[in-house]
């Protein structure tokens, strides 16, 4: 970090029924020196064995956050960024106050801020899970189920959790068009999302069929790159621009 070398991407939400971009999630990239653009599936497992990965991922938060802000200075279309935690921020008690006091410096609203945990996060101690998260929702922020369908949720503690969004996984959503599993989970996982009165995002998306399937089902948002790969922020920007009325 103190070299400057850690960038962050921004991959559109799309909500399916109106068209308009709702939503970015932050992706971290590495710009190394001799290898250029590295993947976080690259360096995340070392950061989190190295320790590093508080420290990038309150990097993460911050740089998000001013992110949001020079859009909103800039006069863009209202957007929530979404951004992912690790196992050891969302145990950090002081996370909540940290939220706070970034939203507070950049100058935005918590309300703008959507934070993900995997599912597999939130249930290794779903007692603790459950405090945790209404902490963080207290500060105003949103929650999001990332990757679901990947581990192993008990429906008891889904409906407990204060959670406003699952995300469907996308290695549930890359073969809705021959395999007739993976197409009955995601329309399961909709109906459930649905039921609960949670939103629900779909990732990976790549294709008009995906796409098309997604809509019929009820799926409110999908991110992938049918409509954007993870922009670099002037190009976010520009993307907002062109789909904030679409």
């Amino acid at each position: 970090m103190s070299r400057n070398e850690l960038l962050l991407y921004y991959q559109p939400q799309i909500d399916l029924a109106s068209g308009r971009t709702t939503g970015f999630e932050a992706l971290i990239r590495w710009q190394h020196p001799q290898r250029g653009l590295v993947s976080p599936i690259d360096f995340i497992g070392l950061a989190e064995e190295s320790g590093l990965i508080l420290p990038i991922g309150d990097w993460v938060l911050e740089e998000a956050c001013r992110q949001l802000r020079v859009w909103q200075k800039a006069g863009a279309a209202p957007v929530r960024m979404s951004v992912n935690l690790s196992a050891r921020q969302f145990r950090d008690g002081k996370l909540p106050e940290r939220i706070a006091q970034l939203c507070a410096e950049a100058g935005i609203s918590p309300r703008s801020l959507e934070l993900e945990v995997t599912e597999s996060m939130a249930m290794h101690s779903p007692e603790e899970t459950i405090a945790a998260m209404r902490a963080l929702v207290d500060q105003g922020v949103s929650l999001a189920i990332d990757d679901f369908g990947t581990g192993y949720s008990s429906l008891a503690y889904l409906k407990m959790f204060p959670i406003h969004t699952l995300k469907i996984d996308r290695s549930f959503v890359k073969d809705i068009e021959r395999d007739v599993n993976d197409a009955a989970i995601c329309d399961t996982t909709i109906a459930l999302a649905h039921k609960l009165a949670l939103n629900v995002v779909a990732e990976g998306v790549e294709t008009a069929h995906q796409l098309d399937f997604l809509r019929r089902a009820g799926c409110h948002s999908i991110q992938g790159y049918y409509f954007s790969k993870p922009l670099p922020p002037a190009e976010a920007e520009k993307f907002l621009g062109a789909f904030a009325t679409a």
